[in-house]
């Protein structure tokens, strides 16, 4: 909480989002399925390299691997068993199916597990340190701790952890696909820079955007906004599907806010088809000061749609919103509402994507 403020409502703070905040529902002691991400100190490569869609591990990150084998022997921890993990260069995911109630809150068990990790690599730093010293010849530290220099950092882990509990239907599954799956991610991240790199204050038409993707697809000669009423029939969106579909096979790119149903449903079928598409977003990207910036990627579908050159997410700044003729746009469409409200935004978007597309 930052930047407290006397404005005529009285004194307000902004608040800046966390990437590590608990679930406020859960008991961290009850029977879950949760998926732990721990990343390492700066983001530093200590674990392991990339080669090819292959991770080959440092000599701390077998350590990490090894321990992280080892959780359910810690006391208490008889009820987690490690469904799945993946060590990665700079970060591990690990997915704890907890079978009974636990004595202890999860946290004190990945507090045990980092304190372990910090033993391992405190023992090969002062190894590698102590051949430095006497002049040694020892094998290359690259593969012993990766890109970290063992005198420049204390710890192998950063002090926090995010974790996401899992509670829908077939998640499980997903989630093991997705922890799989995270050496090819990384590899069609690295072969694909570009398209993976947020880019500020670009113009489309008169808006000022953040974007990230396939820039090209704004310069395509076919492209259409994608807007459906929220009053349209299951059977009318099935209907306007089927005509959108037939124009993207004729070349159309949609772009969408995808807000209502009919849009939600239209934009995932041109994805599932793997038709080009350009998506607006409200508020969607890290802001640069956020220490996730550098990291972020499209999720799911997304991402192989951007690593394809077939997706580009497109955020409007905000100020955007308030621009004279966009409030006149929205207040012909559906009166004078607060701007504040969901609805106001939602319709705002619309508009915004009429003003970057229309023709000029």
């Amino acid at each position: 909480m930052t930047k407290a403020q006397n404005t005529p409502e009285g004194w307000r703070c902004e608040l800046k989002q966390s990437n590590h905040r608990r679930a406020y529902w859960m008991d961290y002691k009850d029977p879950s399925i949760v998926l732990l991400t721990l990343v390492t100190t700066d983001r530093l490569p200590l674990l392991g390299e990339l080669r090819g869609e292959t991770i080959i591990r440092t000599e701390l990150g077998q350590k990490v691997a090894e321990e992280i084998e080892r959780i359910p022997t810690y006391k208490g921890a008889e009820a987690i068993e490690v469904y799945r993990y993946v060590v990665m260069p700079d970060h591990v995911h690990i997915l704890l199916y907890i079978h009974d109630r636990l004595p202890k809150h999860i946290g004190r068990y990945i507090y045990w597990f980092k304190l372990k990790c910090t033993d391992a690599y405190l023992t090969i730093s002062n190894r590698l340190v102590t051949r430095r010293t006497t002049c040694e010849h020892t094998t290359d530290s690259s593969s012993v701790l990766g890109g970290g220099s063992p005198s420049k950092i204390l710890y192998p882990f950063s002090p926090k952890y995010h974790d996401r509990i899992l509670k829908g239907k077939n998640q499980l599954s997903h989630m093991v696909r997705y922890i799989q799956d995270n050496p090819r991610r990384l590899a069609l991240k690295r072969a694909n820079k570009d398209l993976f790199r947020i880019r500020q204050n670009q113009l489309i038409g008169t808006i000022q955007c953040t974007v990230l993707g396939n820039i090209f697809l704004i310069e395509h000669p076919l492209r259409q906004v994608l807007q459906c009423s929220r009053r349209l029939t299951q059977e009318q969106i099935d209907n306007l599907k089927a005509d959108c579909l037939r124009e993207a096979a004729n070349g159309t790119i949609f772009a969408t806010a995808a807000i209502s149903e009919g849009e939600k449903q239209i934009a995932r079928a041109l994805r599932e088809a793997s038709f080009p598409l350009i998506v607006l977003l409200h508020e969607g990207f890290p802001t640069p000061d956020n220490p996730h910036y550098s990291y972020y990627k499209p999720q799911g579908v997304y991402f192989e749609a951007c690593a394809a050159g077939k997706l580009l997410l497109i955020e409007p700044h905000a100020e955007i919103m308030e621009r004279p003729d966009i409030v006149q746009k929205v207040v012909a469409k559906i009166g004078n509402i607060p701007h504040t409200s969901q609805r106001y935004r939602f319709v705002a978007m619309n508009m915004i994507a009429e003003e970057m597309f229309k023709e000029s």
